[in-house]
């Protein structure tokens, strides 16, 4: 009987410390899980009950509404004018980086340039990611002025008769705000695609001259397949990012002039604190969020099958 129940404990004893030993790495990320639980989890929560009720928080007792909300906000035309903003700021966003984020790389990666030369330049070309928004907004505004400095020199250079308000014209704002937009986060492409460059070994490169490919024949065959995992990363993390793209926004257009440069982010954001209509801004904010995570879970997917 002694033997029975000292057999026992032991036994007690193991199972106690297999499930302490399975426990304990939870342990570990309790205070992670529990902080974005609180700053993420709950919130989102909130917002989505928010976005079927009737106007919370202006409203002591909101009453459930159904889908009224998102009914409004899908019918609404500058939602409309919104998404076709927003579409076309991150796809050209997304494009423009890659294609001047690859050419500053190579630049920066060849042999043509000596060390000194390619480190002054690696400055000049990370620079526009240093900066803020609030830094990016107000240089490019003072730039982009009736007296700045840009029309200055095309008036100067003849190419164009009158002075253009770049920021405040219907016609041009949306291009000027991309352009703006390209230029501040090229350099995020460029380190990362200079990272996948410089990790391609010089045998490759060898072995496709000796086969008789050319420089172009390399690049195609060589550099753009071995790049592909970080190119596809890139775009898609650029997309989930542009596509939230507010404050740049904010400082410098405002979503104007009439809602020619309005996002997704600034239609849901005057919702919630110009109109006060947060059920509607909640249920706008749904919608961003339920793009945003469509290409979360696609980057998610692409990530397992590269693994």
């Amino acid at each position: 009987m002694i033997i029975d129940s000292s057999i026992a404990k032991k036994s007690k004893k193991s199972t106690l410390q297999a499930v302490i030993k399975k426990l304990s790495p939870y342990a570990y990320l309790s205070p992670t899980i529990i902080l974005m639980t609180v700053l993420m989890l709950i919130p989102i929560i909130m917002v989505i009950l928010y976005s079927f009720k009737d106007n919370v928080i202006m409203s002591k007792n909101p009453v459930f509404t159904g889908i009224s909300h998102y009914t409004d906000i899908l019918s609404d035309s500058t939602f409309h004018q919104a998404i076709f903003n927003t579409l076309y700021f991150t796809v050209m966003s997304v494009i423009f980086h890659f294609i001047l984020g690859l050419s500053f790389a190579m630049l920066l990666n060849t042999r043509v340039l000596q060390p000194v030369t390619k480190s002054i330049f690696r400055v000049i070309y990370v620079l526009p990611w240093v900066f803020t928004a609030t830094i990016i907004a107000i240089l490019w505004r003072l730039m982009l002025n009736p007296n700045g400095i840009v029309n200055y020199i095309i008036t100067s250079a003849d190419i164009v008769s009158s002075k253009i308000e770049w920021l405040s014209s219907s016609q041009f704002a949306l291009h000027a705000l991309t352009y703006i937009n390209i230029w501040s986060g090229y350099p995020f492409f460029m380190i990362s695609l200079l990272a996948g460059l410089q990790g391609i070994p010089n045998e490759l490169y060898e072995a496709a001259t000796i086969d008789g490919a050319n420089n172009v024949q390399s690049f195609r065959y060589v550099t753009i397949p071995k790049l592909k995992p970080i190119i596809v990363s890139m775009a898609m993390l650029d997309f989930i990012w542009t596509i939230q793209q507010f404050p740049l926004v904010w400082m410098t257009t405002g979503g104007g002039p009439i809602h020619s440069t309005e996002m997704l982010s600034t239609f849901t954001y005057k919702l919630a604190f110009s109109s006060y209509e947060f059920s509607k801004a909640s249920a706008s904010a749904v919608i961003v969020l339920i793009i945003s995570m469509c290409m979360a879970l696609f980057y998610v997917k692409y990530q397992k099958a590269g693994d």
